[in-house]
């Protein structure tokens, strides 16, 4: 029964994730419709990203990394202390600080975005996070019975690899030994051991159609804000 209970949590994860994305997705939609706009408007809408829905999205990760047990959990530590601090600073003031692009904009005025512990830089580690879990959903569409250790190798070699220092990838290069195989990371997803695989295919092809531009306009407030260069020791 446990194992049922956790699978179908996973499987309803994926749901999640997609419900959330739909509605920012709606979002997106509604202010490309608005018109006429002008040089100004279109950087304001460039910059919104409402924090809730990202954060909810952050967090359906780190319960999915909970599943696959202890051999990420450089990985998680990193998420679930970034999730805490953006958390933080949003409920300080969730009147103002509901948006992620106002957030980040607030910290590059005062000049604090790329020092410390900022929120900034949380947003930047998170969005690589999800960019890691989006290069294994494609890989794994695209053949549920990958070896792990090489698609997550690759996922991490152009997705945070470039981003991190000496220390951080020694710590991925360790974790990479642990990890599970494809046919139970797919035993995790499903929801029972009866579903079929092109079932579970079709929910992951959501979540990434879905991904793709949700991370693609993360990356534009980054871009946009000169944080997207920032790179850990």
């Amino acid at each position: 029964m446990k194992r049922m209970r956790d699978s179908d949590a996973a499987t309803s994860g994926i749901r999640s994730a997609i419900e959330e994305l739909s509605g920012v997705a709606l979002t997106y939609k509604s202010d490309s419709t608005a018109s006429p706009v002008t040089d100004e408007d279109d950087d304001l809408r460039t910059a919104h990203l409402p924090l809730k829905p990202f954060l909810s999205v952050c967090s359906l990760l780190l319960q999915f990394l909970d599943k696959i047990g202890p051999t990420m959990a450089v990985l998680r530590q990193d998420i679930h202390q970034n999730i805490q601090r953006l958390e933080k600073f949003h409920d300080s003031d969730p009147s103002i600080y509901w948006d992620m692009g106002m957030i980040v904009s607030v910290e590059v005025k005062e000049e604090v975005a790329k020092k410390g512990h900022s929120c900034s830089k949380a947003f930047v580690w998170l969005t690589r996070s999800l960019d890691v879990a989006l290069a294994l959903l494609q890989s794994l569409v695209k053949n549920l019975d990958i070896n792990m250790e090489q698609a997550v190798e690759e996922c991490y070699a152009f997705t945070l690899k470039p981003w991190h220092g000496w220390i951080s990838s020694t710590a991925y290069r360790i974790a990479l030994k642990l990890l599970p195989t494809s046919h139970s990371l797919v035993s995790i997803l499903k929801v029972d051991e009866e579903q079929d695989d092109d079932v579970l295919r079709k929910e992951m092809q959501v979540l990434v159609s879905l991904l793709v531009p949700f991370l693609e306009h993360n990356k534009r407030i980054m871009s946009m804000y000169g944080i997207d260069k920032l790179k850990a020791t």
